[in-house]
C-alpha cells in the first residue's frame, strides 16, 4: 500500500526557509516521479515542483531560484527545501505521485 506523508510545515517570517519532508512507503521514490503542490485558501492546487525517477526537477516559475526539490534514496524521502519565503507561499503542501496518491498535507503559513 502506497502511503506519503508530509512534515515540516509550520510558522516562518518573510525571508526564512523551511525544508518539507515526504516520506514515503509502499514505493521506492527513486523509481517514481515525485510532486510537490500547494493550495492556498480559496485558490485551486498549482504545482511547486517536480523530481523525475531519472532525477530532472522541474519548477513553478514562482519558486524557482528559492526553492529546491531533492530526494534521499537511502530514506525513501523527498525534501522540499524553500528559502526566502514569502507571504504567497502560505499554503497547505503536498507530496504525491502522477498517478493520484497524495499525502495528508502540511501547513507553510509565512507571514509579512
Amino acid at each position: 500500500q502506497v502511503r506519503l506523508v508530509e512534515s515540516g510545515g509550520g510558522l516562518v517570517q518573510a525571508g526564512g526557509s523551511l525544508r518539507l519532508s515526504c516520506a514515503a512507503s509502499g514505493i521506492f521514490i527513486n523509481w517514481n516521479t515525485i510532486l510537490w503542490n500547494r493550495q492556498a485558501p480559496g485558490k485551486q492546487r498549482e504545482s511547486v515542483a517536480i523530481i523525475t525517477s531519472g532525477g530532472s526537477t522541474t519548477y513553478a516559475d514562482s519558486v524557482k531560484g528559492r526553492f529546491t526539490i531533492v530526494r534521499d534514496n537511502a530514506k525513501n524521502t523527498v525534501y522540499l527545501q524553500m528559502n526566502s519565503l514569502k507571504p504567497e507561499d502560505t499554503a497547505v503542501y503536498y507530496c504525491g505521485t502522477p498517478s493520484g496518491r497524495w499525502g495528508q498535507g502540511t501547513q507553510v503559513t509565512v507571514s509579512s
